[in-house]
């Protein structure tokens, strides 16, 4: 084997595993020698709160990587510090030659990785990226016109028509990352600096619900295949085991969406599961949304579809009043509240519930996008820039291929039929366990006797509703009356 390099770094970021890793497989096969490093980057994590849940997730999984390149022969060297200063003094320390890292796609990762870039080329060291993170990205689907797509449905017909132009799996062959791993070296021992030290909480009231690291992502993926053929129908109620719950294992890269989407392909092949089918899917719009952040990185401060920045948002006391209410899950509508609530306490939520809840943020409460997609960023363990952003500007109407204005999701309705019994509210929300299936979705419309009977007291221990639905539906139509285009309402 002809080895171009003779000692390299593997920095890894977002993709902690070891398996059908993109990077880490050109490392192994293009040189003599491999060294890993993982930056627990203090200009990324200054501005998070002590007890970001996400840093007890990165930190376990990060020391479960370690111990697996242990296992092997090499070692993860950790440091804590600003990843621009951190990789070119490593690049010195251990004479290296090349850096490989996993391409990311965030507007403020893509700097970075620039910077670094520019440092490591001052320094006669090369810097080579790969894709790992999702199947196609960048210009690799467009139209037939060679231009990016903003339509869901086009883009995923042309995704699937790529995937099988080179055979069914061939985009999604697994990287053998352990066939040359007689060449991991340990130059050095390192220790993983403590959530304490660098400034966070080591333990919370609320344990993850998710398990960490490599070995929680694989439980994961083999506990959903069996649910798989069920997801398509299963997948919008919160109150039973719908979803996968990987979603933050492949934000953190403990598990490969190649793997996930082999998984799909084989379900649809051999059983033409329509489950497998519609979860393919979402993993699509995983990628549609990275390409559009990558086409359009102005949609992180911005509406994908100009006009609409033109809305009018609530602003002032009251609006304030109503996002706290909102955050706290004391909106007085039980679907969101639980939401809030699942969210708050887990950081996670369900799917279907993000849709309803961003949708009740902006066009029940009238608040920007912005805000409810900032509160989410903070707070969701799986939080992605590309996944999130494009999520609350389809709520918001503002996106690409987004719902239409006037499509306002009801939350009575919405909570009737996708947790009719309301199994999931009385989980979040146990003062509302007395109500009958039929009230538990609209408290304030049980008659003072059945309220007496279940213990609510309205306003006490459990809010009034802070809007009337309708009302506000009203007041959403007309605010959006700037970007308005001749169409039917329509209300879920």
């Amino acid at each position: 084997m002809t080895h171009n390099f003779q000692r390299v770094l593997v920095w890894f970021r977002r993709d902690l595993r070891l398996h059908d890793h993109a990077a880490l497989y050109h490392a192994l096969k293009q040189s003599r020698e491999v060294c890993f490093a993982f930056i627990f980057d203090k200009s990324i994590l200054h501005a998070l709160p002590a007890d970001d849940r996400r840093l007890r997730f990165i930190h376990a999984s990060v020391l479960e990587l370690q111990q697996l390149l242990r296992d092997r022969g090499g070692e993860l060297i950790v440091r804590y510090d600003e990843a621009e200063s951190a990789i070119p003094a490593l690049v010195r320390e251990l004479n290296i030659d090349a850096v490989f890292v996993n391409r990311d796609y965030e507007p403020a990762a893509v700097t970075r990785d620039t910077r670094v870039a520019m440092q490591l080329q001052a320094q006669s060291c090369a810097f080579l990226a790969s894709k790992d993170q999702v199947i196609f990205e960048q210009n690799e689907v467009l139209s037939q016109s060679g231009t990016p797509f903003s339509v869901f449905t086009p883009y995923k017909n042309a995704w699937l028509k790529k995937l099988y132009a080179e055979g069914s799996d061939f985009y999604a062959r697994a990287y053998p990352s352990y066939t040359y791993c007689q060449q991991l070296q340990a130059p050095l021992r390192s220790e993983v600096p403590g959530l304490t030290e660098m400034g966070f909480a080591a333990s919370l009231d609320e344990e993850l619900k998710i398990a960490s690291g490599v070995s929680g992502a694989e439980a994961l993926c083999d506990a959903f295949l069996p649910r798989l053929n069920h997801y398509d129908v299963r997948r919008d109620y919160p109150s039973v085991k719908g979803p996968s719950y990987l979603s933050v294992h492949l934000r953190f890269g403990t598990i490969s969406i190649r793997q996930l989407v082999r998984h799909a392909l084989e379900a649809i092949r051999t059983q033409a599961s329509k489950g497998a089918e519609t979860w393919l899917s979402e993993l699509i719009w995983r990628d549609f949304y990275f390409m559009i952040l990558h086409h359009h990185p102005r949609v992180a401060q911005c509406a994908f579809k100009p006009a609409y920045d033109a809305i009018q948002w609530e602003q002032g006391a009251q609006a304030d009043q109503h996002f706290a209410a909102w955050c706290s899950g004391n909106t007085g509508y039980p679907l969101v509240d639980a939401a809030m609530r699942q969210l708050n306490q887990s950081g996670y939520m369900h799917n279907r519930l993000r849709m309803v809840t961003a949708c009740f943020l902006i066009k029940d409460l009238g608040i920007d996008w912005r805000r409810g997609e900032a509160y989410f960023a903070q707070k969701l363990l799986d939080f992605d820039l590309a996944a999130n952003n494009g999520g609350w500007q389809w709520a918001a109407s503002s996106g690409c291929d987004a719902q239409p204005y006037f499509r306002i999701f009801n939350p009575i309705t919405q909570s009737e039929k996708f947790d009719a019994e309301g199994k999931f509210i009385t989980r979040y929300l146990p003062q509302l366990a007395r109500l009958d299936k039929k009230s538990i979705h609209a408290p304030w419309k049980a008659g003072p006797m059945l309220l007496q009977q279940a213990g609510i007291k309205l306003g006490e221990n459990y809010p009034y509703p802070i809007v009337e639905h309708d009302v506000a539906r009203q007041q959403t139509l007309s605010r959006y009356a700037v970007v308005k285009s001749p169409a039917t309402f329509a209300e879920d």
